[in-house]
């Protein structure tokens, strides 16, 4: 590489560092959510952009693989990508200091060390023990307690643990 050569390509990484953010559209081709990022194929360039990033950890997204995605890159530079939304996805996360909310089939929410799963589940366990004093003495047996159990499957449905 010459002199010019090397003072074009300088001058080139010049320009570009100067243009703003620019956004692309992508078929996400892996991804790597322990890391927190994808790999992705311009859908009219056909490069390759490594290392998405997926979220800056307040908020994630988990694109699913062959989805289509639009994508922003730092200073024109696909070297510093990163998702802006997918067409289809796998898994949101959401924190805010000790507050999460996950979403994927279900969705957990938490804080701290609590869950709404388990505290849905320990109130319906709470109401089934139940018992009710009446004027001919106290009650044994919950007589809706199908009803509590139908209910309780119906959160374990929407609700995850993790």
């Amino acid at each position: 590489m010459d002199l010019i050569d090397e003072f074009e390509g300088l001058l080139d990484q010049n320009i570009k560092k100067r243009i703003a953010t620019q956004v692309q559209w992508v078929i996400v081709t892996a991804v790597d959510w322990e890391n927190k990022t994808c790999e992705a194929k311009g859908l009219h360039d056909d490069l390759d952009i490594h290392d998405v990033h997926l979220g800056l950890g307040s908020a994630n997204f988990k694109p699913k693989k062959d989805s289509n995605a639009l994508i922003g890159l730092i200073e024109n530079n696909p070297a510093k990508a990163f998702l802006i939304w997918a067409e289809d996805l796998e898994s949101i996360e959401f924190k805010a200091g000790e507050t999460e909310l996950k979403i994927t089939n279900g969705f957990l929410l938490r804080k701290e060390n609590e869950t709404l799963k388990t505290l849905m589940a320990d109130l319906i366990a709470t109401i089934k023990r139940m018992k009710f004093t009446t004027n001919t003495g106290s009650t044994i047996k919950l007589i809706n307690e199908p009803e509590f159990t139908a209910l309780e499957k119906r959160f374990n449905n929407l609700l995850n643990d993790n």
